[in-house]
């Protein structure tokens, strides 16, 4: 019995032992599974995250800087491997974004080509004028569209006409944005036939023979229109509407500010300009063109016409081109030859423009001197009555020529309450606000350090005089 008792607990024991050895099996499965499911969803989770935010690696490539390398090899040239790297420069566009969300311009806005010659290095500062007169350009073009309500409808492009002897003086230019044109003058003093033009036309105007690369202008033909202008010149306001007159998108001149509106028009407009007739008497039949502002159609056919005139050289002693365009100031050359083309062989195909408005001078209509704001003697455009463009609101002037009032970069600061100075301070007022205009666009205060006059000069002139202006400094790449 003793033998049964004891084998029976252990049959009992062993079972039990089985039991308990299924439970923790079962356990463990358990657990088992419910590691599995987790790492199951943790993996689901993990792949939904990289499916919205990408790989890590691909998040790490597209917040590392880009870099480039220190080389000015072309895309085909071999790469060194080893080469020290440098960071990507910001875009000028990138580092100031412009005050408005910018529209883009149309792929049918006509470019309108706008010209400067240099003809030598003198000592005026020729790049003041230069980034001045661009930056008013672009404010009045459709480049400047949503920052501005007074802009165009036509591009811009700018080019810089230069003599081999400028070279050094026009290379700066190129960073403002320029486009330059190196030009010899178009016909050699030496090649010239008529002997008077010949021995004499070095020394005529203010550049002798070398003024006449101004007529370079009618070469750019990729252009429907150039405008040529002086370097002392600025731009306010559009001239969308002798563009489109030109052009024929207009038909009549109503309302434009024309000298002569009493006129036919023509039914090809060739050029505009304004006359200086301060440079002869009333009863000269043919008046000087002022050579500060010539709106042209480009062609070659007039350019070599214009270059078989100098050529040929039919300029008379005390008669001028042909016997009746001159003499007077520059009329050998830019400033006679046009009206000569234009008045005397191709007449009809050029409309005056207003000189209150445009080319804008503020000079005395008449030819005695003005006294205490009356103005004495007879008018120099031939007419009974005429009137004072210095009484003009700056308001209305399209565009104006720093000639009589002197250059901006002299800081004078015309104060005196008379007509010959009031309405030069404002226009000089106007040339520093551009300017003004121009630091800002280029990420710089809008004042300069100067302290004379500071709210008329915007700070850029310290004193009176040419020592005392502060020069624009260049940037570094267009």
């Amino acid at each position: 019995m003793v033998r049964i008792t004891t084998s029976s607990a252990n049959s009992k024991r062993r079972r039990s032992s089985r039991v308990q050895c299924c439970s923790i099996q079962k356990i463990l499965s358990l657990i088992v599974g419910s590691v599995l499911l987790l790492m199951s969803l943790m993996s689901i989770y993990v792949l939904s995250t990289i499916s919205k935010q990408g790989h890590p690696q691909q998040q790490q490539q597209q917040h590392q800087p880009q870099y480039h390398h220190a080389s000015a090899a072309g895309a085909g040239a071999e790469v060194d491997e080893n080469r020290v790297l440098e960071p990507k420069q910001k875009e000028p566009s990138q580092l100031r974004p412009p005050k408005q969300p910018l529209p883009g311009i149309p792929k049918n806005a006509k470019v309108i080509a706008y010209a400067v010659s240099v003809t030598g290095c003198g000592s005026d500062p020729i790049t003041e004028g230069a980034a001045v007169l661009k930056h008013s350009i672009h404010r009045t073009s459709i480049q400047n569209a949503g920052n501005d309500d007074s802009v165009g409808r036509y591009d811009y492009k700018m080019y810089a006409i230069y003599h081999p002897n400028a070279k050094t003086c026009a290379m700066p230019l190129e960073k403002l944005g320029y486009t330059l044109l190196e030009r010899e003058t178009p016909v050699a003093v030496e090649d010239i036939k008529g002997d008077f033009l010949r021995k004499k036309i070095a020394d005529n105007g203010c550049c002798g023979e070398k003024e006449l690369i101004k007529l370079e202008a009618y070469t750019l033909t990729d252009h429907p229109i150039v405008v040529h202008l002086d370097l002392d010149t600025l731009v306010l306001k559009p001239m969308d509407a002798l563009f489109d007159l030109m052009l024929g998108t207009r038909l009549d001149a109503s309302g434009m500010d024309i000298m002569w509106p009493e006129e036919p028009l023509p039914k090809q407009i060739d050029a505009y300009f304004t006359r200086d007739y301060n440079m002869v008497y009333p009863g000269m039949e043919y008046k000087p063109v002022q050579g500060g502002l010539l709106v042209l159609r480009p062609s070659m056919e007039s350019y070599k016409e214009f270059v078989d005139i100098v050529r040929e050289g039919d300029f008379r002693q005390g008669k001028g081109w042909g016997g009746k365009v001159g003499p007077f100031y520059g009329s050998m050359t830019f400033q006679g030859i046009i009206p000569y083309f234009y008045d005397v062989l191709h007449p009809g195909r050029t409309v005056e423009l207003n000189r209150c408005i445009y080319n804008q001078m503020c000079d005395n209509p008449r030819t005695k001197p003005t006294v205490n704001d009356v103005v004495n003697g007879d008018c120099r455009d031939g007419r009974d009555d005429c009137e004072d463009c210095r009484s003009r609101p700056v308001t209305d002037v399209v565009t104006t020529h720093y000639t009589l009032c002197q250059k901006p970069w002299l800081c004078l600061p015309h104060n005196q309450d008379i007509i010959q100075h009031r309405l030069c301070r404002k226009l000089h007022h106007e040339w520093f606000r551009i300017r003004s205009d121009l630091e800002v666009s280029l990420q710089r205060s809008a004042f300069g350090t100067g302290t004379y006059e500071k709210d008329h000069f915007f700070g850029f002139c310290s004193s009176s005089g040419s020592k005392g202006y502060q020069r624009i400094q260049l940037p570094s790449s267009k």
